[in-house]
């Protein structure tokens, strides 16, 4: 079982959903540690709903055993486990102001009225909305609905508070804005947050740990770093960002070193454990770690002919076919000092020692995952 820092909160225990013969999830292990920012991250129809939802009790597993802080809560309702969620439409009372909108869970258990006020006060100020505890909802703006629903979720202390895409609805810079929110909002109150969510961006943003999720399975859990930087399958480097994915055969290994003759015709040395000579692999690239139109440097370049140059404000992206017609993808920044080729030129691409990373196996599609439209949709 792979868990995280401190108590856990959540635990599960071969989870496993089932709606007649479709498996929506099976085998899923996990343990979720005491204040954690953790999020569960996948494509569509990869099942972190639906664990979500079994771990808020509005599901029940098919097998296996949720608990929460060691208790066995997988037959217990929702109104009766410790954890509160939220979704993609916040649900506020449109009649209630942000205040009694707040109160509402502390007015249900039956609280005097200078502590309800004393808590609701005191969660506004964590979300900054104490100057519009009299607004009613539909004076707010979306990100300030978002941080009342927090408010309200969040004033009863639950062990855990789940989120299920809850910046979905809002436009890109106000979601962005909104990543950084939530980890300051987490940090301040000190409560356990699982967060579900399809975009990668957010759950490298704002998580400590996220478990990468596909056809109803863990596929890995990690920290954002680990994630991106030495995911476990190929599935899981393809859909964590951008990379290039280059097939090739194993030629030799050494230790963690491990060379690769690549489909395009070149020679690279990597790093990996557990591979053989022989063995069928992919080398992962980030396009941030790769430098077009340098000196070519043994076992650690490759070289085509750019095909496509955009300008995108402090970067520019670079695609270059290899030999066997594979594009590659590169970023660098636009004030860089390198010379950057044109479409047309040939370009010699390196990395450094630590650019590159060998997985098992071969991808779907090679390549660079953000450049072929079919692998980008086959991933959503």
């Amino acid at each position: 079982m792979q868990g995280g820092a401190g108590v856990p909160v959540i635990t599960l225990e071969n989870i496993r959903k089932q709606y007649g013969t479709f498996v929506a999830v099976d085998g899923a292990n996990l343990s979720i540690g005491q204040g954690e920012f953790f999020a569960m991250l996948g494509p569509s129809g990869c099942g972190k709903t639906t664990t979500l939802k079994m771990i808020a009790g509005f599901e029940q597993p098919t097998e296996g055993r949720i608990l929460l802080e060691g208790v066995d809560v997988s037959t217990v309702p929702p109104y009766k486990r410790n954890v509160n969620t939220v979704f993609q439409q916040y649900a506020l009372f449109p009649h209630m102001t942000v205040f009694d909108n707040v109160a509402f869970g502390p007015r249900s258990k039956k609280l005097d009225s200078s502590t309800i006020k004393s808590r609701v006060m005191e969660m506004l100020e964590v979300v900054r909305l104490a100057d519009f505890a009299q607004r009613r909802p539909a004076q707010l703006s979306g990100g300030q609905q978002q941080r009342v629903a927090l408010a309200r979720a969040l004033v009863n202390y639950p062990s855990a508070l789940l989120l299920d895409e809850p910046l979905a609805a809002l436009d890109l810079k106000l979601r962005e804005a909104m990543q950084l929110e939530l980890k300051r909002i987490q940090r301040e109150v000190g409560i356990t947050f699982v967060f579900v969510t399809h975009d990668q961006g957010e759950a490298l943003t704002m998580s400590d740990r996220i478990a990468v999720m596909n056809e109803g399975h863990i596929e890995m859990v990690g920290t954002p770093e680990e994630i991106y930087d030495r995911p476990s399958s190929v599935f899981v480097a393809s859909f964590i960002g951008s990379a290039n994915l280059l097939p090739g055969v194993v030629e030799s290994v050494s230790g963690a070193s491990v060379t690769v003759r690549l489909s395009c015709g070149a020679v690279v040395d990597s790093s990996g454990t557990d591979f053989a000579a022989g063995e069928s692999v992919t080398v992962m690239i980030r396009p941030e770690r790769i430098t077009p139109g340098g000196e070519s440097i043994a076992g650690r370049s490759i070289s085509g002919e750019v095909t496509d140059l955009v300008f995108q404000g402090p970067s520019v992206r670079l695609i270059a076919r290899l030999a066997d017609g594979t594009e590659v993808g590169a970023v660098v920044g636009s004030h860089t000092n390198l010379t950057i080729p044109r479409p047309g030129d040939s370009v010699s691409m390196s990395w450094d020692a630590k650019g590159s990373y060998v997985l098992k196996g071969h991808p779907e599609m090679a390549g660079s995952t953000t450049s072929n439209l079919d692998h980008v949709e086959a991933n959503l």
